[in-house]
């Protein structure tokens, strides 16, 4: 698709870690360390009630228009806002286990909500390593919340393919893009056993991930500042990076060593991109790439020449800043 730096443009202003991106048909909203979510284009209002450590990551728009939010700081857990930006718990914890580091929270077209929790360690940057895979989702329907995928490294974001036959799942240190079909016995919903989609390599750190009308899977990967495509076949295509070679060859080395600090993950900050998270589809022909970022005060956007598959929330109207 051959995007470059210079075609991006910026939207948005005075974003405070816009880690994920939501769109609707007709707002775009980001994740933000200040506010919880903000609508692009709106009032930014401070949280009220947030616990300390309190770090809004992965969001999820529900039917009624509130947001729900994973919390990656330590005590983690799942949390709703109201159009108040008031916080309240919604789940801390599941199978007797505290939901810390709490990575990803969204809904698949059934109306289930997968969770993923990245690490069990505190604090979460003792998982930056190729060895340590104790993260896991958590599947929340109307049986309840229960742990359904263990095993993880590093449980990023995780996502019910527009088939709703599987849920993929981004694994940061171990690298990988796995999926787990999503199987339903004597009315229960589980998830079978994982396969690998894709192993990275070259820096490449997969974080976020959504999916493209054709079956693509989009990828952000933070450090090398790419943002790839997987096809059906298991194939690899990059769509844009912002990569620093030099940086790449030092996270290969320290990564093989056993030795990625949160200064080395951290350099890819550095870049325009920011360290790139997050790929989410919008305009009116969901050709539109909004990319999120760790640090970033503006979100990333090009015009992609595939669109988006439509997600669930794509009509559902917020509550927070009309």
């Amino acid at each position: 698709m051959g995007i470059t730096v210079a075609d991006l443009a910026f939207v948005g202003s005075d974003l405070e870690r816009p880690e994920s991106v939501l769109v609707t048909s007709t707002d775009v909203f980001a994740a933000d360390h200040i506010c919880g979510v903000t609508r692009l284009g709106g009032a930014r209002t401070p949280l009220h009630d947030a616990p300390e450590g309190f770090l809004p990551n992965g969001i999820a728009l529900t039917p009624s228009g509130e947001f729900l939010i994973a919390n990656l700081g330590d005590e983690g857990g799942v949390w709703r806002i109201d159009a108040d930006h008031h916080l309240h718990p919604i789940l801390l914890e599941v199978d007797g286990r505290r939901l810390r580091n709490c990575n990803f929270v969204g809904f698949d077209d059934s109306g289930r909500l997968w969770i993923s929790v990245c690490t069990q360690q505190r604090p979460r940057t003792k998982a930056f390593n190729r060895y340590t895979a104790d993260g896991y989702i958590v599947l929340i329907d109307e049986q309840g919340a229960r742990i359904v995928a263990e095993g993880l490294g590093f449980a990023n974001e995780c996502r019910a393919d527009p088939t709703g036959k599987w849920l993929y799942v981004n694994e940061s240190t171990s690298r990988l893009l796995s999926r787990f079909p999503i199987e339903i016995v004597d009315g229960r919903t589980s998830l079978g056993s994982k396969e690998v989609v894709y192993a990275f390599t070259d820096g490449d750190f997969p974080d976020g991930l959504n999916f493209d009308v054709d079956g693509g899977v989009w990828v952000a990967c933070v450090l090398s500042n790419r943002v790839v495509r997987i096809d059906l076949a298991g194939r690899r295509e990059v769509i844009l990076e912002d990569a620093d070679p030099w940086l790449i060859a030092e996270a290969e080395e320290k990564w093989e060593a056993d030795q990625l600090s949160d200064a080395v993950a951290r350099a890819g900050l550095t870049r325009c991109l920011h360290n790139v998270s997050c790929v989410a589809f919008g305009g009116a022909d969901l050709k539109t790439v909004y990319l999120g970022s760790l640090a970033g005060k503006k979100l990333a956007t090009f015009r992609s020449g595939i669109a988006g598959a439509r997600p669930v929330h794509w009509n559902y109207t917020s509550a927070i800043q009309r």
